[in-house]
Protein backbone atom coordinates (compact mmCIF):
# COMPACT_ATOMS: atom_id res chain seq x y z
CA UNK A 1 0.00 0.00 0.00
CA UNK A 2 1.64 3.21 -1.10
CA UNK A 3 1.80 5.21 1.80
CA UNK A 4 1.38 8.96 1.43
CA UNK A 5 3.67 11.92 2.07
CA UNK A 6 3.11 14.16 5.05
CA UNK A 7 3.00 17.68 4.99
CA UNK A 8 6.91 17.96 6.61
CA UNK A 9 7.70 15.60 3.30
CA UNK A 10 5.98 18.20 0.82
CA UNK A 11 7.11 21.04 1.91
CA UNK A 12 11.16 20.13 1.87
CA UNK A 13 10.37 19.04 -1.72
CA UNK A 14 8.94 22.31 -2.93
CA UNK A 15 11.88 24.06 -0.81
CA UNK A 16 14.38 21.62 -2.77
CA UNK A 17 12.53 22.82 -6.23
CA UNK A 18 12.87 26.50 -5.36
CA UNK A 19 16.28 26.12 -4.12
CA UNK A 20 18.76 28.05 -7.33
CA UNK A 21 20.31 25.73 -9.54
CA UNK A 22 24.39 26.59 -9.05
CA UNK A 23 26.18 27.61 -12.41
CA UNK A 24 28.76 25.36 -13.42
CA UNK A 25 31.90 27.27 -12.92
CA UNK A 26 34.02 28.54 -16.16
CA UNK A 27 36.85 26.81 -17.26
CA UNK A 28 40.25 28.98 -17.70
CA UNK A 29 40.11 28.90 -21.10
CA UNK A 30 35.86 30.36 -21.09
CA UNK A 31 37.28 33.24 -18.30
CA UNK A 32 39.80 34.47 -21.20
CA UNK A 33 37.50 34.41 -24.19
CA UNK A 34 34.50 36.26 -21.87
CA UNK A 35 37.59 39.14 -20.81
CA UNK A 36 38.58 39.22 -24.64
CA UNK A 37 34.60 39.74 -25.62
CA UNK A 38 34.86 42.62 -22.89
CA UNK A 39 38.00 44.24 -23.88
CA UNK A 40 36.18 44.61 -27.40
CA UNK A 41 33.04 46.93 -25.39
CA UNK A 42 32.86 50.40 -25.57
CA UNK A 43 33.02 52.34 -22.30
CA UNK A 44 28.90 52.07 -21.82
CA UNK A 45 28.52 48.94 -22.92
CA UNK A 46 31.14 47.17 -20.85
CA UNK A 47 29.39 49.22 -17.78
CA UNK A 48 26.18 47.39 -18.52
CA UNK A 49 27.56 44.14 -18.60
CA UNK A 50 30.54 43.45 -15.83
CA UNK A 51 28.26 42.92 -13.09
CA UNK A 52 26.12 39.85 -15.16
CA UNK A 53 29.88 38.77 -16.55
CA UNK A 54 31.78 38.50 -12.95
CA UNK A 55 28.66 36.77 -11.66
CA UNK A 56 28.85 34.08 -14.67
CA UNK A 57 32.79 33.84 -14.22
CA UNK A 58 32.41 33.40 -10.13
CA UNK A 59 34.18 37.21 -9.46
CA UNK A 60 32.60 38.52 -6.99
CA UNK A 61 34.76 42.08 -6.83
CA UNK A 62 34.21 44.16 -9.95
CA UNK A 63 37.33 46.05 -9.94
CA UNK A 64 39.27 42.39 -9.86
CA UNK A 65 37.43 42.23 -13.41
CA UNK A 66 38.45 45.47 -14.09
CA UNK A 67 41.97 45.25 -13.86
CA UNK A 68 41.38 42.06 -16.22
CA UNK A 69 39.98 43.63 -18.69
CA UNK A 70 42.40 46.97 -18.56
CA UNK A 71 45.43 44.24 -18.58
CA UNK A 72 44.00 43.17 -21.58
CA UNK A 73 43.58 46.24 -23.39
CA UNK A 74 46.89 47.27 -22.40
CA UNK A 75 48.47 44.13 -23.61
CA UNK A 76 46.80 44.23 -27.16
CA UNK A 77 47.99 48.19 -27.77
CA UNK A 78 51.67 47.29 -26.87
CA UNK A 79 51.46 44.62 -29.62
CA UNK A 80 49.69 46.68 -31.91
CA UNK A 81 52.50 49.22 -31.57
CA UNK A 82 55.53 46.49 -31.66
CA UNK A 83 54.39 45.86 -35.29
CA UNK A 84 55.62 49.12 -36.35
CA UNK A 85 59.13 50.27 -35.96
CA UNK A 86 59.47 53.92 -33.66
CA UNK A 87 60.76 56.41 -35.93
CA UNK A 88 62.04 59.32 -34.16
CA UNK A 89 62.22 62.53 -36.07
CA UNK A 90 65.46 64.12 -36.78
CA UNK A 91 66.56 66.66 -34.74
CA UNK A 92 67.64 68.74 -37.58
CA UNK A 93 66.24 70.48 -39.89
CA UNK A 94 66.05 68.58 -43.20
CA UNK A 95 66.45 70.12 -46.62
CA UNK A 96 64.22 68.55 -48.37
CA UNK A 97 65.89 68.40 -52.08
CA UNK A 98 68.77 66.68 -50.26
CA UNK A 99 66.74 64.11 -48.45
CA UNK A 100 65.29 63.31 -52.37
CA UNK A 101 68.96 63.23 -53.88
CA UNK A 102 69.60 61.22 -51.10
CA UNK A 103 66.96 58.55 -51.08
CA UNK A 104 67.67 58.65 -55.21
CA UNK A 105 71.51 57.89 -54.80
CA UNK A 106 70.81 54.86 -51.97
CA UNK A 107 68.18 53.26 -53.98
CA UNK A 108 70.76 53.81 -57.42
CA UNK A 109 73.63 51.88 -54.87
CA UNK A 110 71.26 48.61 -54.80
CA UNK A 111 69.06 48.75 -57.87
CA UNK A 112 69.57 49.11 -61.78
CA UNK A 113 67.07 50.52 -63.72
CA UNK A 114 66.03 54.28 -65.32
CA UNK A 115 65.91 57.13 -63.54
CA UNK A 116 62.44 58.51 -63.49
CA UNK A 117 61.40 55.06 -62.49
CA UNK A 118 64.11 56.05 -59.32
CA UNK A 119 62.93 59.92 -58.73
CA UNK A 120 59.21 58.56 -59.41
CA UNK A 121 60.26 55.87 -56.24
CA UNK A 122 61.94 58.68 -53.82
CA UNK A 123 58.61 60.87 -54.17
CA UNK A 124 56.29 57.84 -53.31
CA UNK A 125 58.33 56.76 -50.58
CA UNK A 126 58.22 60.57 -48.68
CA UNK A 127 54.74 61.09 -50.00
CA UNK A 128 53.67 58.44 -47.09
CA UNK A 129 55.22 59.59 -44.67
CA UNK A 130 52.03 62.78 -45.86
CA UNK A 131 49.08 60.56 -45.42
CA UNK A 132 47.13 63.02 -42.95
CA UNK A 133 47.47 65.58 -45.76
CA UNK A 134 47.14 64.10 -48.96
CA UNK A 135 43.92 63.07 -50.33
CA UNK A 136 44.98 60.53 -53.59
CA UNK A 137 46.84 57.82 -52.32
CA UNK A 138 48.27 56.28 -55.64
CA UNK A 139 49.45 52.61 -56.04
CA UNK A 140 53.06 51.79 -56.34
CA UNK A 141 53.11 49.67 -59.10
CA UNK A 142 56.84 47.98 -59.64
CA UNK A 143 56.33 45.29 -62.94
CA UNK A 144 58.48 44.09 -65.72
CA UNK A 145 58.31 42.20 -68.51
CA UNK A 146 59.78 39.12 -67.22
CA UNK A 147 60.93 37.60 -63.93
CA UNK A 148 64.69 38.68 -62.42
CA UNK A 149 64.23 42.48 -63.27
CA UNK A 150 64.64 43.56 -59.65
CA UNK A 151 61.15 44.32 -58.53
CA UNK A 152 61.48 42.79 -54.88
CA UNK A 153 64.71 44.19 -54.32
CA UNK A 154 63.43 48.08 -55.07
CA UNK A 155 60.19 47.23 -53.30
CA UNK A 156 62.61 45.75 -50.00
CA UNK A 157 64.43 49.16 -50.11
CA UNK A 158 61.10 50.94 -50.03
CA UNK A 159 59.76 48.90 -47.51
CA UNK A 160 62.74 50.19 -45.31
CA UNK A 161 61.72 53.77 -46.52
CA UNK A 162 58.34 54.20 -45.82
CA UNK A 163 55.66 55.06 -43.43
CA UNK A 164 54.52 52.40 -41.27
CA UNK A 165 55.83 49.74 -43.27
CA UNK A 166 53.35 46.36 -43.29
CA UNK A 167 54.86 43.67 -46.31
CA UNK A 168 52.90 40.85 -47.24
CA UNK A 169 53.28 37.46 -49.72
CA UNK A 170 49.07 37.02 -50.00
CA UNK A 171 46.55 38.86 -48.31
CA UNK A 172 41.97 37.84 -47.84
CA UNK A 173 39.76 40.29 -48.54
CA UNK A 174 38.69 40.87 -44.82
CA UNK A 175 42.31 40.57 -43.76
CA UNK A 176 42.95 44.04 -45.61
CA UNK A 177 40.25 46.33 -45.02
CA UNK A 178 40.58 45.35 -41.31
CA UNK A 179 44.30 46.17 -41.02
CA UNK A 180 44.00 49.38 -43.01
CA UNK A 181 41.53 50.27 -40.48
CA UNK A 182 43.33 49.72 -37.21
CA UNK A 183 46.33 50.88 -37.98
CA UNK A 184 46.42 52.72 -41.34
CA UNK A 185 50.17 51.29 -42.76
CA UNK A 186 51.60 51.36 -46.22
CA UNK A 187 50.52 48.20 -47.17
CA UNK A 188 53.44 46.42 -49.47
CA UNK A 189 52.07 43.25 -51.72
CA UNK A 190 54.80 41.44 -53.60
CA UNK A 191 53.60 38.81 -56.53
CA UNK A 192 50.40 40.51 -56.88
CA UNK A 193 50.10 39.44 -60.68
CA UNK A 194 49.31 35.88 -58.87
CA UNK A 195 46.77 36.55 -55.79
CA UNK A 196 45.01 39.71 -57.18
CA UNK A 197 44.29 38.10 -60.70
CA UNK A 198 41.43 35.46 -59.72
CA UNK A 199 39.86 38.10 -56.88
CA UNK A 200 37.85 41.09 -57.62
CA UNK A 201 36.56 41.83 -54.69
CA UNK A 202 40.00 42.19 -53.30
CA UNK A 203 41.08 44.28 -56.39
CA UNK A 204 38.17 46.47 -55.67
CA UNK A 205 39.04 46.77 -51.87
CA UNK A 206 42.51 48.33 -52.83
CA UNK A 207 40.77 50.37 -55.62
CA UNK A 208 38.64 51.86 -53.30
CA UNK A 209 41.69 52.88 -51.02
CA UNK A 210 42.74 55.55 -53.41
CA UNK A 211 40.60 58.36 -52.68
CA UNK A 212 40.33 59.78 -49.37
CA UNK A 213 36.75 60.55 -49.78
CA UNK A 214 35.57 57.18 -51.18
CA UNK A 215 37.98 55.19 -49.07
CA UNK A 216 35.08 52.83 -47.78
CA UNK A 217 33.77 49.45 -47.19
CA UNK A 218 31.03 48.40 -45.85
CA UNK A 219 30.80 45.04 -44.28
CA UNK A 220 28.51 42.66 -41.62
CA UNK A 221 30.17 42.34 -38.09
CA UNK A 222 28.64 40.13 -35.51
CA UNK A 223 27.91 42.73 -32.02
CA UNK A 224 26.61 41.00 -29.26
CA UNK A 225 25.73 37.79 -31.21
CA UNK A 226 23.85 40.34 -33.96
CA UNK A 227 25.04 40.95 -37.48
CA UNK A 228 25.36 44.68 -38.29
CA UNK A 229 26.63 46.91 -40.48
CA UNK A 230 29.87 48.34 -40.11
CA UNK A 231 32.27 50.94 -42.03
CA UNK A 232 35.98 49.99 -42.84
CA UNK A 233 38.03 52.83 -44.32
CA UNK A 234 40.51 51.96 -47.16
CA UNK A 235 42.26 54.97 -47.21
CA UNK A 236 46.11 54.82 -48.07
CA UNK A 237 49.48 54.01 -49.82
CA UNK A 238 49.78 50.42 -51.23
CA UNK A 239 52.88 48.96 -53.15
CA UNK A 240 52.37 46.31 -55.10
CA UNK A 241 54.80 44.18 -57.16
CA UNK A 242 54.31 41.69 -60.07
CA UNK A 243 54.75 40.77 -64.11
CA UNK A 244 53.45 42.54 -66.73
CA UNK A 245 49.93 44.57 -66.25
CA UNK A 246 47.31 44.05 -63.52
CA UNK A 247 43.72 44.95 -64.10
CA UNK A 248 42.95 48.37 -65.73
CA UNK A 249 41.32 49.72 -62.52
CA UNK A 250 44.98 48.83 -60.69
CA UNK A 251 47.12 50.45 -63.74
CA UNK A 252 44.61 53.87 -63.62
CA UNK A 253 45.17 54.32 -60.24
CA UNK A 254 49.02 53.41 -59.99
CA UNK A 255 51.87 55.14 -60.63
CA UNK A 256 53.91 52.45 -62.55
CA UNK A 257 57.81 52.10 -61.48
CA UNK A 258 59.28 50.01 -64.77
CA UNK A 259 61.86 47.88 -64.12
CA UNK A 260 63.75 45.68 -66.35
CA UNK A 261 67.20 43.24 -67.00
CA UNK A 262 70.74 45.23 -65.15
CA UNK A 263 72.95 45.72 -68.54
CA UNK A 264 76.19 44.15 -68.28
CA UNK A 265 78.19 47.56 -67.49
CA UNK A 266 76.07 48.15 -64.45
CA UNK A 267 76.96 47.15 -61.42
CA UNK A 268 75.23 47.71 -57.81
CA UNK A 269 76.23 46.30 -53.79
CA UNK A 270 73.92 43.66 -52.16
CA UNK A 271 71.05 45.08 -51.03
CA UNK A 272 71.31 42.39 -47.89
CA UNK A 273 74.76 43.42 -46.80
CA UNK A 274 73.54 47.15 -46.08
CA UNK A 275 74.06 48.68 -43.38
CA UNK A 276 70.53 49.01 -41.47
CA UNK A 277 71.75 52.25 -40.13
CA UNK A 278 71.08 53.94 -43.42
CA UNK A 279 67.86 53.61 -44.14
CA UNK A 280 67.07 54.02 -40.52
CA UNK A 281 69.02 58.21 -40.90
CA UNK A 282 66.56 58.86 -44.00
CA UNK A 283 63.80 57.37 -42.51
CA UNK A 284 64.16 60.00 -39.47
CA UNK A 285 64.33 62.58 -41.90
CA UNK A 286 61.51 61.66 -43.67
CA UNK A 287 59.65 61.81 -40.35
CA UNK A 288 61.24 65.09 -39.94
CA UNK A 289 60.50 66.57 -43.13
CA UNK A 290 56.76 65.47 -43.09
CA UNK A 291 56.35 66.50 -39.81
CA UNK A 292 57.67 70.54 -40.90
CA UNK A 293 55.74 70.12 -43.93
CA UNK A 294 52.45 68.66 -43.49
CA UNK A 295 50.48 71.98 -44.00
CA UNK A 296 52.30 73.38 -46.82
CA UNK A 297 51.63 69.86 -48.71
CA UNK A 298 47.99 69.75 -47.38
CA UNK A 299 47.17 72.73 -49.64
CA UNK A 300 49.74 72.69 -52.53
CA UNK A 301 48.10 73.04 -55.53
CA UNK A 302 50.73 71.70 -58.60
CA UNK A 303 51.00 72.70 -61.82
CA UNK A 304 50.51 69.43 -64.00
CA UNK A 305 52.57 68.67 -67.44
CA UNK A 306 49.52 68.83 -69.99
CA UNK A 307 50.55 65.39 -71.33
CA UNK A 308 48.85 63.87 -68.42
CA UNK A 309 45.15 62.81 -68.20
CA UNK A 310 42.93 63.73 -65.09
CA UNK A 311 43.33 60.31 -63.39
CA UNK A 312 47.12 60.29 -64.12
CA UNK A 313 47.15 64.05 -62.41
CA UNK A 314 45.46 63.08 -59.54
CA UNK A 315 47.94 60.01 -59.19
CA UNK A 316 50.81 62.29 -59.19
CA UNK A 317 49.27 65.27 -57.45
CA UNK A 318 50.95 64.57 -53.90
CA UNK A 319 54.28 63.58 -55.64
CA UNK A 320 54.58 67.17 -57.25
CA UNK A 321 53.70 68.85 -54.38
CA UNK A 322 56.08 66.89 -51.98
CA UNK A 323 58.89 67.80 -55.18
CA UNK A 324 57.61 71.94 -55.64
CA UNK A 325 58.17 71.85 -51.46
CA UNK A 326 61.58 70.04 -51.88
CA UNK A 327 62.85 73.00 -54.34
CA UNK A 328 66.07 72.26 -56.06
CA UNK A 329 65.98 70.40 -59.39
CA UNK A 330 62.84 68.13 -57.93
CA UNK A 331 60.35 70.02 -59.25
CA UNK A 332 61.78 69.33 -62.37
CA UNK A 333 62.96 65.76 -62.20
CA UNK A 334 59.30 65.19 -60.97
CA UNK A 335 57.31 66.30 -64.30
CA UNK A 336 59.87 64.58 -66.21
CA UNK A 337 59.00 61.27 -64.51
CA UNK A 338 55.92 61.81 -64.63
CA UNK A 339 55.39 62.39 -68.53
CA UNK A 340 57.72 59.18 -69.55
CA UNK A 341 56.03 57.34 -66.88
CA UNK A 342 52.18 57.85 -67.09
CA UNK A 343 52.37 60.49 -69.79
CA UNK A 344 49.30 59.94 -72.95
CA UNK A 345 52.63 59.45 -75.43
CA UNK A 346 53.03 56.31 -73.44
CA UNK A 347 52.80 53.12 -75.59
CA UNK A 348 50.88 51.36 -73.35
CA UNK A 349 47.14 51.16 -73.63
CA UNK A 350 44.11 49.79 -71.41
CA UNK A 351 42.42 46.55 -72.63
CA UNK A 352 39.01 48.83 -73.12
CA UNK A 353 40.87 51.23 -75.70
CA UNK A 354 42.32 47.87 -77.25
CA UNK A 355 39.19 46.23 -77.36
CA UNK A 356 37.72 49.03 -79.06
CA UNK A 357 40.80 49.80 -81.36
CA UNK A 358 40.54 46.29 -82.69
CA UNK A 359 36.44 46.49 -83.33
CA UNK A 360 37.46 49.29 -85.49
CA UNK A 361 39.48 47.28 -87.60
CA UNK A 362 37.08 44.69 -87.69
CA UNK A 363 34.70 47.02 -89.29
CA UNK A 364 37.33 48.80 -91.60
CA UNK A 365 38.67 45.41 -92.79
CA UNK A 366 34.90 44.25 -93.58
CA UNK A 367 34.22 47.46 -95.33
CA UNK A 368 30.87 46.63 -92.62
CA UNK A 369 27.70 49.45 -91.44
CA UNK A 370 27.08 45.72 -89.23
CA UNK A 371 28.24 42.81 -88.08
CA UNK A 372 26.72 39.86 -86.13
CA UNK A 373 27.64 39.59 -82.60
CA UNK A 374 28.95 36.12 -83.49
CA UNK A 375 31.45 37.42 -86.32
CA UNK A 376 32.87 40.35 -84.57
CA UNK A 377 33.63 37.46 -82.07
CA UNK A 378 35.19 35.23 -84.27
CA UNK A 379 37.31 37.97 -85.60
CA UNK A 380 38.64 39.47 -82.26
CA UNK A 381 39.73 36.08 -81.59
CA UNK A 382 41.29 35.27 -84.43
CA UNK A 383 43.41 38.37 -84.23
CA UNK A 384 47.06 37.18 -83.41
CA UNK A 385 48.55 39.46 -81.29
CA UNK A 386 45.57 40.63 -79.22
CA UNK A 387 44.59 38.99 -76.20
CA UNK A 388 40.95 38.21 -77.18
CA UNK A 389 41.82 34.61 -78.02
CA UNK A 390 43.04 33.86 -74.38
CA UNK A 391 41.01 36.23 -72.62
CA UNK A 392 38.66 34.01 -70.71
CA UNK A 393 41.18 32.32 -68.90
CA UNK A 394 43.52 30.90 -71.43
CA UNK A 395 40.33 30.59 -73.76
CA UNK A 396 38.48 32.70 -76.39
CA UNK A 397 36.40 35.57 -75.29
CA UNK A 398 32.79 34.70 -74.68
CA UNK A 399 29.81 36.71 -76.16
CA UNK A 400 28.87 37.37 -72.73
CA UNK A 401 32.26 39.11 -71.99
CA UNK A 402 32.34 41.11 -75.34
CA UNK A 403 28.80 42.80 -74.17
CA UNK A 404 29.91 43.36 -70.66
CA UNK A 405 32.96 45.20 -71.81
CA UNK A 406 30.77 47.14 -74.33
CA UNK A 407 28.03 47.92 -71.49
CA UNK A 408 30.86 50.33 -69.96
CA UNK A 409 30.26 52.60 -72.96
CA UNK A 410 26.77 52.32 -73.53
CA UNK A 411 26.97 49.84 -76.52
CA UNK A 412 24.55 46.95 -76.56
CA UNK A 413 24.12 44.70 -79.38
CA UNK A 414 20.05 44.56 -81.38
CA UNK A 415 18.49 42.28 -83.53
CA UNK A 416 19.45 44.12 -86.83
CA UNK A 417 18.03 42.22 -90.39
CA UNK A 418 21.15 40.88 -92.12
CA UNK A 419 19.41 40.07 -96.16
CA UNK A 420 16.76 37.88 -94.76
CA UNK A 421 17.99 36.97 -91.52
CA UNK A 422 17.28 38.79 -87.97
CA UNK A 423 19.97 37.94 -85.59
CA UNK A 424 21.75 39.79 -82.82
CA UNK A 425 24.45 42.48 -84.23
CA UNK A 426 26.58 45.72 -83.87
CA UNK A 427 25.99 48.68 -85.84
CA UNK A 428 28.91 50.72 -86.77
CA UNK A 429 26.96 54.01 -85.80
CA UNK A 430 26.52 52.57 -82.13
CA UNK A 431 30.63 52.76 -81.84
CA UNK A 432 31.34 56.24 -83.51
CA UNK A 433 30.89 58.34 -80.64
CA UNK A 434 33.39 55.80 -78.01
CA UNK A 435 35.87 55.92 -81.25
CA UNK A 436 35.75 59.80 -81.32
CA UNK A 437 36.14 59.75 -77.17
CA UNK A 438 38.72 57.14 -76.75
CA UNK A 439 40.79 56.61 -79.63
CA UNK A 440 42.70 58.78 -81.63
CA UNK A 441 40.79 58.92 -84.78
CA UNK A 442 37.63 58.09 -86.35
CA UNK A 443 37.41 54.84 -89.21
CA UNK A 444 36.05 56.15 -92.18
CA UNK A 445 33.30 53.18 -92.45
CA UNK A 446 31.73 52.34 -95.90
CA UNK A 447 27.72 51.32 -95.91
CA UNK A 448 28.53 48.31 -98.04
CA UNK A 449 26.66 45.63 -95.81
CA UNK A 450 27.76 42.70 -94.91
CA UNK A 451 27.16 39.84 -97.54
CA UNK A 452 25.28 36.80 -96.56
CA UNK A 453 26.80 33.83 -97.52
Amino acid sequence: MKKNKNVFDEAADAEASAAPIEPTPLTDEQVDAEIRELAKLTPIEYERRRKEAAKRMGISRLPVLDTAVDGYRERKEQAAGMIFQDIEPHTDTVNGAELLDMITATTKRFIACDDETIHAAALWITATWFIDAVSIAPIALITSPDKRCGKTQLQTVIKKLVFRELSASSISPSAIYRTIEKWQPTLLLDEADAFLKDSEELRGIINSGHSRENAYVIRTVEINKEFEPARFGTFGFKCLAGIGSLADTIMDRSVVLKMRRKKADEIVDRLRHADPEIFTDIARKLARFAEDNLETVRNARPRFPVSLNDRASDNWESLLAIADTAGGEWSRLAREAAVKLSGDDDDSVSIQAELLFDIRSVFEEKSAQKITSKELLTALNEIGEAPWSTYNRGKPMSGRQLAKRLSGYGIKSKNIRFGLTVTKGYDIDEFQEAFSIYLLTTPEISATPLQIA
